[in-house]
């Protein structure tokens, strides 16, 4: 009990009540039979629908799933993950470190809500994660009586309305807010409203071909690496395209034909570029230049307002839309790189034609912009929940943002086991190059010590890049990014091995664990190298929690150069170009300037922070006016 000390003030009283009360009914029920056992889940799943308070049940319920894991799973809750749980049930979002047990912690609220027969979601980043985790959580809930679902990109309707229809469904955040619009736009097709169908039952035919939406009313949630999700994707709307009535041939050319001169036009002499609002804006010559290109006939109807805008958004992606870093190029299609997790975003594109442009750009054929029939943002998607949750190791800087927004407070559970986690100096070089170089010696040492490291990087072209050193250096290694995601379960299973090392982008932080091999421990652990930081300082933290889980000992350190990425997010092109041209002639380590970066770093933070604040200020707006107007918030009048 000695980590319910770290608790906040007041609140350790009560969850002591509460582990103390779950273990003597543990004693009671690890006695019984699995067919009594499941007698007394379904016991407390009658009194919860008869009315009786969920939150005066969570003791039993807790106490159930827990002797249930133990038998299916060979898996026991620590007082801790109790302690997570019961955060969760409240409507907290639980900061909770790696390895220290979020799926099996998450078990305990969803079995709670699922009680009610009312359905509990658990949403997380991808398709392997969400089935990875319904599996292995899938025994203890049958073992109480309860079914259990997993909604999959693949799955055709009739295989996600049975998910949806079962006490607790898995599934990602994208897919569940696609099912949320395709249900709104079957049920405006079939003239009904959402109240309609909710008291219809599951029953209720819809047509004549019986075509129903798959969805229940959404009751209680929790999210998978909520930061990531509720915070970082909060900007990306999912949307719901339609096709437009025209035929697009000219779009597709002119957007063709911006990509081509992009190289003659200069910055400063033909365009500005905004720092601040990350915006291309044509100068006068630069219209001047537009007006006297040579233009196809297919460009002969385009305005000149609109070929303007065509060749300012082509500048924007050739500067800042990077290949193997924002998107790749996979079998003639541009998939986007999630900036925060490092992984394919399947099924996403850019708006207002950015994702056109860089189509254009890569010479890939370049898709028919469509109209918009349908959309949804992640926050509205989580606040139509009766009761939303949340768990991530890096939430405590994201605290105010929680309770704006979503009405979350953040609870920061303790560890299993005291952390033995250490850091070591940070390391700021001139440049790049000399970046790399000590990167590589540093791998070379911890190798020699038997030791296993995990190096993350930016972006897949940096993790390439840097395999490329290793290999020169002749230093094994596997390399985990977005174009290797099928493999990633095997890759993480052997990270913690002796001498293995590791290079991978950001996705490394984010749903995996690595578990050291026998007598890594003693070697000093996984040590982790941060080769840059990124945007958000949560990113850096998720990285670095890689190492020394569940007690175990580890190391990082991070690496920095001067011309980082960051710096040049952080502060204007003149200041950042100053540094990079100073950082051609100094050598050696510059530790002293450690602090430039992570001042940057947060004007980043803060940035990122007002343009969220901004667009659910639009989006709330936008919807109190069609409200008003009788309309449909989520869809296109005119689809």
């Amino acid at each position: 009990m000695n980590a319910l000390g770290k608790l906040v003030p007041g609140s350790a009283s009560r969850w002591r009540r509460l582990c103390a009360d779950v273990a003597e009914l543990e004693t009671q029920l690890i006695e019984l039979s699995d067919a009594e056992l499941r007698k007394q889940s379904l016991g407390l799943r009658y009194r919860a629908k008869s009315g009786e308070k969920l939150a005066a049940l969570v003791p039993q319920g807790f106490a159930l799933v827990r002797e249930a894991a133990r038998r299916t799973i060979g898996l026991r809750h620590f007082d801790v993950q109790l302690i997570g749980g019961a955060a969760l049930f409240d409507g907290a979002i639980a900061e909770m470190d790696t390895g220290e047990g979020k799926t099996l912690t998450a078990s305990l609220p969803l079995y709670m809500y699922a009680l009610t027969g009312k359905g509990s979601h658990l949403a997380t980043v991808n398709d392997y994660l969400a089935e990875r985790d319904c599996h292995e959580m899938t025994p203890i809930y049958r073992a109480l009586g309860l079914t259990v679902g997993v909604v999959l990109t693949d799955d055709v309707p009739d295989q996600r309305r049975a998910a949806y229809a079962c006490d607790i469904t898995y599934g990602t955040a994208k897919e569940f807010g696609f099912d949320f619009l395709r249900d709104r736009l079957l049920l405006r097709r079939m003239g009904r409203n959402m109240d309609d169908f909710l008291g219809g039952g599951s029953s209720h035919r819809w047509d004549e071909s019986g075509e129903q939406p798959v969805q229940r009313q959404p009751h209680f949630v929790v999210v998978d690496e909520a930061d990531s999700i509720l915070i970082d994707e909060a900007r990306t709307p999912l949307i719901i395209s339609a096709m437009g009535d025209r035929i697009q041939k000219e779009v597709a050319a002119t957007y063709l034909w911006a990509a081509e001169q992009v190289p003659q036009f200069e910055e400063d002499d033909h365009y500005e570029s905004d720092q601040e609002t990350n915006r291309i804006t044509l100068t006068a010559t630069g219209r001047q230049l537009v007006r006297d290109l040579p233009h196809p006939e297919l460009l002969r109807t385009v305005g000149l307002i609109d070929l303007y805008e065509y060749m300012e958004r082509a500048i924007k992606v050739s500067r800042d839309f990077l290949l193997e870093r924002q998107y790749v190029v996979r079998d003639g299609e541009i998939v986007i790189v999630d900036e925060y997790t490092g992984r394919l975003a399947e099924g996403r594109k850019w708006r207002d034609g950015i994702h056109q442009a860089i189509e254009a750009k890569e010479g890939v054929e370049v898709t028919v912009p469509t109209g918009q029939a349908a959309r949804i943002t992640v926050q509205d998607l989580f606040l139509r929940y009766r009761k939303l949750s949340g768990m991530t190791g890096t939430a405590i800087s994201a605290a105010r943002e929680f309770r704006k927004i979503y009405k979350c407070r953040v609870m920061r559970v303790p560890t299993n086991r005291p952390v033995q986690r250490r850091s070591m100096e940070v390391c700021v070089f001139g440049n790049s190059d000399a970046k790399w170089q000590a990167i590589v010696a540093e791998v070379e040492t911890m190798v020699a010590a038997g030791r296993p490291v995990l190096i993350g990087t930016r972006s897949i072209a940096k993790s390439e890049a840097l395999s490329n050193l290793l290999d020169e250096a002749g230093i094994e290694h596997q390399v985990l990014n977005a174009k290797e995601i099928a493999q990633e379960a095997e890759i993480v299973a052997l990270a913690g091995q002796a001498g293995r090392v590791t290079v991978a982008t950001n996705m490394a932080g984010r749903g995996t664990d690595i578990k050291l091999a026998e007598g890594v421990a003693e070697a000093g652990g996984l040590h982790v190298i941060c080769t840059e930081m990124h945007d958000a300082g949560r990113i850096d933290r998720q990285l670095v929690g890689r190492c020394g889980r569940q007690g175990d000992p580890g190391t990082h350190r991070q690496y920095l150069a001067l011309n980082d990425d960051i710096l040049k997010s952080g502060f204007d092109v003149q200041k950042a170009l100053r540094w990079e041209d100073r950082g051609r002639t100094v050598t050696g380590p510059l530790s002293n300037l450690v602090g430039r970066f992570r001042r940057a770093q947060r004007r980043v933070e803060r940035r990122h922070l007002r343009d969220r604040s901004l667009l659910l200020h639009h989006e709330q707006e936008r919807k109190k006016v069609q409200r008003e107007m009788g309309q449909d918030p989520y869809l296109d009048t005119a689809e």
